[in-house]
């Protein structure tokens, strides 16, 4: 055989210098392109814990007394009918050991009145007038239903 009949030959094999070349084109492509995640264990993580308080913090002490469409007030699940009175004397005094508590615990006395939309005003005033005699001055007043 000849020289010629050799390199002829040669040609038909596989060239495996362009697929090393290819293959490392492909590499060099998927390293750029990825992002890299970093492990659970790299995360920080911060656990809650207990803070000590500087200053104390007084909560106001709040009572809500709410009045019904019929007139009768509720107040600690204890009901005062409406017996045509204007003067409710056992509010009056519940309300003036409400007030004492709260005083013994320096906070501020509070009352939220929760009336009814059938309520009548009267009612309503009758109510302020028992706080204003207990000595209540933070009084709230709010229509419900």
């Amino acid at each position: 055989m000849d020289i010629k009949e050799e390199l002829e030959n040669a040609d038909e094999g596989l060239q495996i210098g362009p697929l090393i070349d290819v293959v490392f084109l492909l590499l060099i492509y998927f390293i750029v392109t990825s992002t890299l995640r970093s492990p659970e264990a790299d995360l920080g993580i911060s656990l809650p814990g207990s803070i000590a308080q500087s200053t104390s913090l007084s909560m106001p002490d709040e009572q809500i007394i709410e009045i019904g469409a019929e007139g009768g007030v509720n107040l600690n699940n204890f009901l005062f009918e409406d017996d045509g009175d204007r003067y409710i004397p056992e509010l009056v005094e519940m309300l003036a050991r409400y007030k004492r508590a709260s005083e013994a615990a320096n906070n501020k006395a509070m009352i939220t009145i929760q009336a009814d939309n059938a309520t009548s005003h009267q009612r309503v005033i009758d109510v302020m007038n028992a706080a204003a005699a207990a000595g209540i001055k933070h009084v709230t007043v709010g229509m419900g239903e």
